[in-house]
């Protein structure tokens, strides 16, 4: 069980080796890429930064709550830092199991956990020239206090 925070290109055939097990009957794998569109823009890169320790130590919890919720056999993901292009894969998931069913609610599971609670920041580059941070959540101001 592994969560990691890299700057250098994901190698999924890689990874999904390290998932080998002979028993399990499946794994599952999810890649999310930088795609060249988002809300009607058209976007030419991305940024992420994280904060790393927290990012980890929350992954790595998350990937605990899936092996015991999911009876899975093993759970690794990754996130992507720095600037990527269209096309690069930003964050992947994987895990083994003994059946598909529980390879597939556990990846599930630990892509949508990760995308809700780790700390990690998108910048979108456009084709116009600007950027824009996405999909962040603002806390209280201490106007707000």
């Amino acid at each position: 069980m592994t969560f990691e925070i890299i700057e250098k290109p994901i190698d999924v055939t890689e990874l999904i080796q390290t998932l080998r097990d002979d028993s399990a009957g499946a794994c599952a794998s999810f890649e999310g890429w930088v795609r060249n569109t988002n809300e009607g823009q058209d976007v030419t890169s991305l940024e992420y930064e994280a904060h790393g320790p927290l990012a980890v130590s929350e992954g790595e919890a998350i990937l605990a709550e899936a092996l015991e919720r999911f009876e899975l056999l093993a759970a690794m993901s990754c996130h992507r830092v720095g600037h990527l292009e269209i096309g690069d894969c930003a964050v992947w998931v994987g895990v083994s199991a003994p059946h598909r069913g529980a390879a597939f609610e556990g990846c599930r599971y630990i892509i949508d956990q990760l995308k809700q609670r780790l700390p990690i920041w998108k910048k979108e580059y456009y084709r116009d020239g600007h950027s824009d941070w996405i999909n962040c959540v603002t806390g209280k101001t201490l106007d707000d206090a």
